[in-house]
Parts: C-alpha cells; sequence; structure tokens
C-alpha cells in the first residue's frame, strides 16, 4: 500500500515536524498516533517518518531511511493573471502534474483590478500548491514567484523558452519540443492573448513560438494541456 506523503513544515537533524493545518488534519482526519509510519519530504530528500508524539497543533517524526522518489522534467509555467478562481485551479493543477516553478505575468491584456490584487494573493497561492503537492506526491511544492511584467519574463534563463501563440498556425507545440531538453519554459497570454508588441518582445529575445491546435481554449485549459503534452515529450 502506498503511503501517504507529508511535506514537512519544519526539520530539526533526523526530526522533522507538521504543524497548523497539516498537523490539525493527520490528528483530526486521519486519527494519527505514535507508531504509524508515513513518507516525510524535507529538505529535498524523501524519508521514512515514525510518528513520535501527535497533537491537533504539532505532529512530531522520526525520520529513518530515504525512500526512492521520482524525477520530472524541469517545466517553468510564466502564467498571465487571469480571473482569480480559475487562476488557482488552474495553480493546483499544474502542481500535480509537476511544474518547478510558476511566475505570474502582468500582461497588457490582464485585467487592472486582478493586477493591482496579484501581489496580495501570491501568499494564498504559495499554500494551494504546498497543499496540492503534498496531495500529488511531490517532495516539494513548486516555486511560485512574485508577478512580473513581460520583459523582464522574456529574460528567463531557460534554454529552451516557447511562447504559446492563437495566432501561430505552423509550428505545433509537440514540433517545438522535439530534442528539446529539461529546464524549458513555457509562457502563457491572459484572456484575449498576448498583444503584438509581447509577442514580438518574445520573438526577438529568442522565444519560439507554438500552437496548441485550431480550438481557443481559456487560458487555463491552454496552460494545463500544454504542460501536459510537455511532460510527456520530456519524460
Amino acid at each position: 500500500m502506498t503511503r501517504r506523503r507529508w511535506i514537512a513544515d519544519r526539520v530539526e537533524g533526523h526530526h522533522a515536524f507538521l504543524i497548523g493545518a497539516n498537523a490539525h488534519h493527520l490528528f483530526r482526519v486521519l486519527r494519527a498516533q505514535p507508531g504509524q509510519q508515513f513518507d516525510i519530504a524535507a529538505e529535498g530528500v524523501v524519508r521514512l517518518g515514525t510518528i513520535m508524539h501527535a497533537t491537533a497543533n504539532e505532529i512530531q517524526f522520526h525520520l529513518g531511511e530515504e525512500v526512492a522518489r521520482e524525477v520530472l522534467p524541469e517545466v517553468a509555467v510564466y502564467l498571465s493573471i487571469f480571473k482569480f478562481d480559475r487562476l488557482e485551479w488552474a495553480i493546483e493543477k499544474l502542481t500535480e502534474l509537476g511544474v518547478a516553478r510558476m511566475i505570474p505575468v502582468l500582461a497588457e491584456r490582464s485585467a487592472q483590478h486582478l493586477a493591482k490584487a496579484a501581489e496580495a494573493r501570491v501568499e494564498r497561492w504559495r499554500k494551494i500548491a504546498k497543499e496540492a503537492a503534498q496531495q500529488a506526491r511531490r517532495i516539494s511544492p513548486p516555486e511560485i514567484g512574485a508577478p512580473v511584467k513581460v520583459p523582464a519574463v522574456t529574460k528567463a534563463a531557460e534554454e529552451c523558452r516557447i511562447i504559446l501563440s492563437e495566432v501561430e498556425d505552423a509550428v505545433s507545440l509537440k514540433s517545438s519540443l522535439a530534442g528539446a531538453r529539461p529546464p524549458i519554459a513555457l509562457a502563457f497570454g491572459p484572456e484575449g492573448g498576448w498583444t503584438t508588441e509581447e509577442f514580438e518582445l518574445f520573438t526577438s529575445a529568442g522565444w519560439k513560438s507554438a500552437s496548441l491546435g485550431n480550438t481557443i481554449l481559456r487560458a487555463e485549459t491552454a496552460a494545463i494541456a500544454a504542460v501536459a503534452v510537455a511532460m510527456a515529450e520530456l519524460g
């Protein structure tokens, strides 16, 4: 039987701790007891954790041997700001798919009230990502950066950089990924797509444009579909 995995909130030597909501869930809902064992992701390594002490506020584990873990292709997603309820759903699903980083982008066509509120939402997005990472048995949640504008995005360090565009009709994402090696970056526009000026900024900086097909997808659908394709091609 597969053990549930938790991402430690604190690590001290060979001991790891869950605190707050994680501890409450494990203690109240899953009826945690001393002696029970779980996989604990702690400081970049998954180890077998045995509960030593459990309360609704804190669960303490003794960390044993290292547990084998998966290695995922490194994919960074630059996701333009759109309606927060759908953006948060995308963050959850992209975390489950295994992205390494998500960076919110303040695009020209991002709604101004959402762009202004984005900075204050980052901690909430990180919490969503951590919860999704535990559910998906990841070793750590993806990095979620502070919102940035398009000129900063075009300077991303990944060697393979692809901008998804609805105006691209000749090159598919799959063909753009042929022969690519991680890390890769994928950039997605907001509702209404990239402006001509933004698109030119990306392409002049060396980004390749690619298409997900002939249908027009919502921003969150495009991101999830593209990452699924990338993981399949790179994996």
